[in-house]
């Protein structure tokens, strides 16, 4: 995203290494799968102790993490595990504190792609897929999000590469139409006309990849999420293609309703910004904007 790309004005993370005696470790059970696990890393408000042991507290709860690294100078949490991002961070939400993810994997191995209403369609309404007529029996539910439905953002994807052949695609949508919706990888990220532009489903240079990534259902509050492995991609492979979300009828057609361009994102430690030297606001300041917009 542009916003992680921009020049700031930060306090040096390199400075963890000096102020180790402020870390706080706390290693959990061995994760019940058998995925790569991968670190990432996240800014949160700590205050004091009762914080650490707060979070600390919900996430011995979720499976799949090794391990847990508290810094209270820097309110930083480093988490080793097999557990999507949006799990982390919703647990850490539940004590009550906000969390960022600043970054995951290493370099050159995490993604995002930021999902929104095809410009083409800017006028239909946000919770009708394009093209549906809203008298037609057709027409899905209304959602019940609280999202800003001014924004054309409806959902984030995050992609991890765990090894070689494996990467993680971490998928939440919001303020979308109840319903069953298809993620595929289109050739192109040309998203000005939505499915028109973004190509056909792209399945690799040798096309031996699966180009359909999977199914996510959404609920009637308008949010639904898609954890899944996707073997053979590599996210170097997919950074700068589109992604397209297409709603699925009662009848098996598809029909475009969120689009994205996958773009390269911070690897562990490579995101060491705290205030953004464009826009001289702090990373809490970036996080409410881009939560009011769906983007987290």
């Amino acid at each position: 995203m542009s916003f992680a790309t921009r020049r700031a004005a930060i306090t040096s993370i390199s400075a963890l290494s000096a102020a180790a005696l402020y870390y706080h470790t706390h290693q959990t059970s061995k994760p019940k799968t058998m995925l790569p696990s991968y670190e990432a890393t996240f800014s949160v408000p700590l205050e004091c102790d009762a914080c650490i042991n707060d979070i600390k507290g919900a996430l011995s709860k979720v499976d799949g993490i090794t391990s847990t690294t508290f810094s209270l100078p820097h309110r930083l949490i480093s988490i080793t595990s097999t557990t999507p991002p949006s799990t982390l961070i919703s647990t850490i939400q539940s004590t009550g504190r906000d969390a960022i993810l600043r970054g995951s994997g290493t370099p050159n191995s995490a993604a995002v792609c930021i999902l929104e209403i095809p410009p083409s369609s800017s006028s239909s309404s946000p919770f009708t897929p394009p093209n549906s007529n809203s008298n037609s029996n057709s027409t899905p539910p209304r959602s019940k999000s609280s999202q800003n439905i001014n924004s054309p953002v409806r959902g984030l994807a995050r992609l991890i590469t765990l090894s070689e052949k494996l990467t993680l695609l971490d998928l939440t949508l919001t303020a979308v139409p109840t319903g069953r919706y298809t993620i595929s990888i289109r050739k192109t990220g040309d998203i000005s006309r939505g499915k028109a532009s973004l190509g056909s489903i792209y399945k690799g240079e040798n096309g031996d990849r699966e180009g359909e990534l999977g199914v996510v259902s959404i609920d009637e509050q308008g949010r639904g999420n898609l954890v899944v492995e996707i073997g053979g991609w590599r996210v170097w492979e997919l950074v700068g293609r589109g992604m397209c979300v297409e709603r699925i009828d009662a009848h098996g057609a598809a029909e475009v309703v969120v689009v994205g361009v996958v773009a390269r994102s911070a690897g562990v430690w490579e995101n060491e910004k705290v205030v953004c030297g464009c826009s001289g606001k702090t990373v809490w300041e970036e996080r409410e904007e881009m939560v009011g917009k769906g983007m987290v």
